[in-house]
Order: C-alpha cells, then sequence, then structure tokens
C-alpha cells in the first residue's frame, strides 16, 4: 500500500469558512442533484451538506466500484433515488415528493469512448434527459433556481489556440461532444420559449471539462486509469501524450455552479438564461505527459512508459480550452488553485483512500473541501466574501 504524504491539518488550512459563503444561499435549502452517484456529484453532494442543505439524489446506478459515493456514505445522508433521467414519470415522482427548491443537473453518459459504443443511449441520456428534466423543472411549482451542467466539448472545436466562448458555435465530432451541442440547443428553446416569461424560477448552463481529484474511477479517464495501474503495480502506458488540457480540481467548477445559483437565487440579474464556462487559466493548460509526471512523483514506485501519439480507435481532440471571461466579468468566479495544488490535492486523496481501504473518506474529503475553501479566501475569490 502506497504511503499517506502529510495531512492537511499540517498545513493549518482546516479551519471551516462555511460561514460566509455563497451568501449563505444553501443552509436548510431543499436542493436536488442529478447524477449525484458520480464523481462531481458526490462531491456536491457532500458540499452542500456541508453548507446546511438538504440534499436529495437521482440517479440511474453507481457507476463504478470503488465509488467515491459509497466512500463517503451518502446513502444515509440525503434522499437517495435510483432512477433514469430518460425516465419522466420517475423523475418527476421524485420532484414531487422532495419538493426541491434549487436543483443542479449532473447526470449524463460522460465518456467520449462510451458514446461511440452506443451513440443511441448517449443521445438519449444527454438530449432527452436534460430535456426531462427542463420539463420537470417547468411543472415543479417549487423550483425557483437550476443550473444545467454540460460541458466543455459541446462547442464545436477546430483546435485553434483561443479559449471557447459562450456564443461561439456549438457541435461535435463525436456523438458525445454532439450530444451535450444539442442539451445546450434544448435549453436555449425552452428559456426562450418557456422560462423567459416565468416568474419565479432563474436558470443557467454551465460548461467544463478536464476535471479531476479524488475519488474518480471511471474508465479511459487518464487519473483514475494511472492509479488502477499503480496500486496493481502495472506500467502506465501513454497513448496520446502531448494532448493538452486545461486539468482543474472537481472543486472549481462546483463553485462556480454553486455560486451560480447562489447569484440565481439572489437576483439572476445579468445571468438568467445565460450559459457559463468555467475552467482555469493558462497557465493550469498542460501535457498528457506532464500531468502524469507530475502524478508519478507523488505515488511511491509508479512507472510510466511514454509511446508519444499512439494510433487509438476514436480520434480525440489534442487541444481544447474555454475563455472565462465571462464568469469572471459577470459573476466574480475565478479559477483558485495551480497546476501542482490541483495535482497534490488529487493525488493525496487516493493515497489517503488506499492507505486504510476500510476508512469511510467523508473527513478527509470534507478537509479537503475546506483546504480549497481556504485558498479560495486567500486568494481573494467572490464566493468565499
Amino acid at each position: 500500500m502506497p504511503v499517506r504524504q502529510g495531512s492537511l491539518d499540517a498545513l493549518g488550512l482546516t479551519t471551516s469558512i462555511l460561514g460566509s459563503m455563497f451568501k449563505e444561499i444553501y443552509k436548510n435549502r431543499r436542493v436536488l442533484v442529478t447524477g449525484h452517484t458520480g464523481f462531481k456529484g458526490s462531491w456536491l453532494c457532500e458540499w452542500l451538506l456541508h453548507l446546511g442543505a438538504e440534499v436529495a439524489g437521482y440517479s440511474k446506478y453507481i457507476p463504478s466500484d470503488p465509488s467515491h459515493f459509497v466512500s463517503l456514505g451518502l446513502e444515509k445522508k440525503i434522499q437517495h433515488h435510483t432512477g433514469d433521467v430518460r425516465d419522466s414519470v420517475s423523475l418527476k415522482a421524485v420532484f414531487d415528493e422532495f419538493k426541491p427548491e434549487i436543483v443542479f443537473h449532473l447526470a449524463a453518459q460522460p465518456i467520449v469512448s462510451a458514446s461511440f459504443e452506443d451513440p443511441r443511449l448517449t443521445f438519449e441520456t444527454n438530449l432527452m434527459g436534460t430535456v426531462n428534466i427542463l420539463e420537470a423543472i417547468r411543472e415543479a411549482p417549487s423550483v425557483s433556481v437550476a443550473v444545467i451542467i454540460t460541458s466543455d466539448k459541446c462547442y464545436e472545436n477546430v483546435e485553434w489556440e483561443y479559449g471557447y466562448r459562450e456564443q461561439d458555435r456549438l457541435g461535435g465530432k463525436d456523438p458525445y461532444s454532439a450530444s451535450k451541442a444539442c442539451a445546450e440547443i434544448a435549453f436555449s428553446a425552452y428559456f426562450r420559449s418557456f422560462f423567459e416569461k416565468m416568474d419565479g424560477v432563474r436558470l443557467v448552463t454551465a460548461r467544463a471539462g478536464n476535471v479531476i481529484g479524488g475519488g474518480d474511477w471511471a474508465k479511459d479517464r487518464i487519473v483514475p486509469d494511472c492509479v488502477r495501474s499503480w496500486v496493481e503495480h502495472r506500467e502506465v502506458v501513454l497513448r496520446h501524450p502531448s494532448a493538452t488540457r486545461p486539468w482543474q480540481h472537481v472543486l472549481e467548477p462546483l463553485s462556480g455552479y454553486l455560486w451560480l445559483g447562489a447569484l440565481l437565487a439572489a437576483t439572476g440579474k445579468g445571468i438568467n438564461g445565460e450559459a457559463f464556462n468555467f475552467g482555469p487559466g493558462p497557465e493550469v493548460i498542460w501535457s498528457v505527459q506532464s500531468l502524469v509526471e507530475r502524478m508519478s512523483g507523488r505515488w511511491p514506485k509508479a512507472k510510466v512508459k511514454v509511446e508519444p501519439d499512439m494510433a487509438f480507435a476514436h480520434k480525440e481532440a489534442s487541444l481544447l480550452k474555454l475563455s472565462c471571461d465571462k464568469a469572471i466579468h459577470r459573476t466574480g468566479w475565478q479559477a483558485s488553485l495551480a497546476f501542482d495544488e490541483t495535482v497534490s490535492m488529487t493525488m493525496d486523496w487516493y493515497l489517503e483512500f488506499y492507505h486504510d481501504r476500510n476508512a469511510h473518506m467523508e473527513a478527509f474529503t470534507r478537509r479537503q473541501i475546506d483546504q480549497y475553501c481556504a485558498f479560495a479566501a486567500d486568494r481573494g475569490r467572490s464566493w468565499v466574501k
């Protein structure tokens, strides 16, 4: 088993500063998270609980074993509903029972490679699932705020060196990317046809990608693939080491989603019906090889083999980055972590997990949330003030 390398307590960053966070919007509010058993969804649920929210989740299944959702013991701490977003009847029943005030929609078929294996499922889940959520929100008098999560891959990626802006053309060369573009188009149509004329409900879409952090065990993702290999003492072979990505810790976009929800709940002025990108600055755009080399430096006896630009089954973009100017200027949100901080927090989580497989990770995960919030407060981020 790997050995833990330091603790959060040693950093002096575990003091809670939740009292001034997100305008205290989430305290005692009923919040529904779709896709709550997934990587991002489980982190979001834990943060919402930490903020004092009453949380319900709606997901089809637990997507991996191990699972961040399971390691946090979330099933016993929230209202856990099993269901498919393609099933509008079951989804509406949860809305009727829980009566959410705020909705975060993260449920999706999130894997590009899986979209080639089952494109129909991908479109049904990512497009029609979003339509079902929008319908449920439209019919639920309890809902006042909704944040619909899509992906940075919703853009027609021509691999230019500029960051994509929210008004740039949507598209997709693969079923996953196209399905996310379709979800954005559906949202725009629903907003202009229905929600723009409705009083009492405000909603936005949010786009982010290449999120890393502890607790991700999805297939065909670089971090969990590496961790699985190193735990089993296998060598990691990089299939496309020169590809660059705007790597960001999972808490970065989640802070953006939570801040959007808080601003919508407050007034919604200048953001209702809009789309927002969330990503790191250009200094955090690194190659796959650079990421894995940093990770391997934190894992005892990690082995990495680089085979430059190997052929693989489906074409992947070599370059993709977002412009976050709109989020910065309209909401005051800005990423908080440097690249090495993102890598360190990610590897610290996995090292802690594999140090004691019988331990629940709730306390460590909450300490990482506090650690991230302390970084954000120290760097003057608007949502912590």
